[in-house]
């Protein structure tokens, strides 16, 4: 029996990377972890990005979204402040704002591709972005870290324009949409159960939880009879 877990991120969101340190630390203390299917799938926050901005994040925020500077260093602040707290070295000063399309290929190039770890690329691609500052959108930096989880770099380049991988990336915009969502991450248990935002880890696990007990086999409810017990044997014998 496997409990699937079905979450839409995008490597361009910092509580999409809060909420995967904090998913991870509930199913590392899940009792069932190892039955557990985690499946990542893209969703695009910000279509109308350019491949790269000439800009750090919190330069972006304040000239092309018209946020007032103080506004966006508390903002900023506050996320910095939540990713310590799960051991995430997050630098809003670093940060190069970069459309994801491109990097979402990769992931989904990742996830057809054997012997890769698409989880492990999930976190290179968060960490370059948010912690070293690097451009996601560069060619060089996406066969950098897909070399990093065994891909190679003829792999890299041709996912960037392969149509079977863009139709994958669309299917899961698509998909997103018919579920209703409209911001990440987003997660979806069983599919049957929604869970938004970068919860607290306890309230990962309280889900996991509720989940499988609903999908685990119900135990049989003995009946007390009238009468002696009935025979039976057991394992020290009859």
């Amino acid at each position: 029996m496997a409990l699937n877990v079905d979450i839409w991120s995008d490597v361009a969101c910092p509580w999409c990377y809060i909420g995967k340190a904090r998913f991870e630390k509930a199913l590392a203390e899940f009792e069932h972890a190892d039955e557990v299917t985690v499946t990542w799938h893209s969703y695009l926050l910000d279509p109308s990005l350019p491949e790269a901005f000439d800009g750090t994040e919190r330069d972006y925020l304040a000239q092309a979204k018209g946020m007032p500077a103080e506004q966006v260093r508390q903002l900023t602040a506050v996320v910095e402040e939540n990713a310590r707290a799960e051991g995430l070295a997050m630098d809003f000063e670093k940060v190069r704002p970069a459309n994801s399309t491109r990097a979402h290929l990769v992931l989904q190039l990742a996830k057809r591709t054997d012997g890769v770890d698409a989880n492990a690329l999930k976190d290179a691609l968060f960490r370059a972005h948010f912690v070293d500052g690097a451009v996601i959108s560069d060619p060089e930096v996406l066969v950098g870290l897909g070399a990093e989880v065994g891909l190679s770099r003829d792999q890299v380049l041709a996912a960037l324009d392969d149509p079977a991988l863009v139709t994958a990336f669309q299917s899961d915009l698509q998909n997103a949409r018919q579920l209703g969502v409209t911001g990440v991450p987003f997660f979806v248990l069983q599919n049957k159960y929604g869970v938004s935002g970068a919860q607290p880890s306890e309230l990962f696990g309280q889900a996991l939880n509720k989940v499988w007990a609903e999908i685990s086999p119900a135990k049989p409810a003995l009946i007390t009879l009238d009468g002696p017990a009935g025979e039976a044997c057991g394992p020290d014998g009859c």
